[in-house]
């Protein structure tokens, strides 16, 4: 390539190429295979909007929940390290953390952690205590996952409606509408550290320190609305 777009250069590294074409080194976001359709996506996209500038207003809360975990087979390709110090992370069997989180874009924050899996009665309960919490409308924003659409959580849909308590689904597909999904990916690439996975009690009590501290030590900017 270097020959090609630089005929008189003799050596021409793909760095260089690449930012000299206006490439930028980013991470690559993982989409889902299958394309969501156009028309429900762009009605759940305006609503979604919607609900947006009321919560900008203050006429309501607007929480973003989902799923996500932790583990001792955490990934932890890059750490810096002195030289002579041997530093890894000791193969263990496997220890799981699942994590049920909302967060509103002022980073206020409610979850619950289990070691066990979570299903649709765990986060039905949770929801049905928080809806007795709140004090102005509220809207929780969820992907489709069985775990937020079957057994209780559709059964209690009505009474959390009287409750001034709404779920707002988002077009299939849609995870990058969820900014849920950014706290899970900072909590785990920025707040969790690669010293935190030396055994499975340091990296669980580290999580659940990250979890209690969000919205003061720790924060997203969320000042991009979807």
């Amino acid at each position: 390539m270097g020959e090609r777009f630089r005929e008189n250069c003799k050596r021409h590294y793909l760095q260089t190429f690449f930012r000299s074409s206006g490439a930028r080194y980013k991470r690559i976001p993982k989409r889902p295979r299958v394309t969501p359709s156009p028309q429900l996506y762009a009605i759940k996209r305006e609503k979604l909007q919607e609900l947006e500038n009321l919560s900008n207003q203050g006429l309501i809360d607007l929480y973003f929940g989902d799923e996500s975990h932790v583990c001792t087979q955490g990934y932890v390709p890059y750490g810096w390290q002195f030289p002579g110090e041997n530093v890894f992370v000791p193969s263990m069997k496997s220890a799981r953390l699942n994590i049920f989180g909302m967060i509103r874009r002022d980073n206020a924050y409610h979850g619950f952690t289990s070691r066990q899996s979570i299903k649709a009665e765990d986060v039905a309960d949770f929801i049905d205590t928080f809806s007795l919490t709140i004090t102005r409308p509220t809207f929780i924003v969820l992907d489709n996952a069985s775990v937020h659409t079957g057994g209780k959580m559709k059964e209690m849909v009505e009474k959390w409606r009287q409750r001034g308590l709404y779920i707002f689904y988002l077009p299939p597909y849609s995870p990058h509408l969820n900014i849920a999904e950014t706290l899970w990916r900072i909590l785990k690439t920025k707040w969790i550290k690669p010293c935190h996975y030396i055994d499975t009690s340091t990296l669980f009590n580290a999580t659940h320190e990250i979890l209690d501290g969000i919205g003061d030590g720790y924060r997203v900017n969320y000042s991009i609305v979807a």
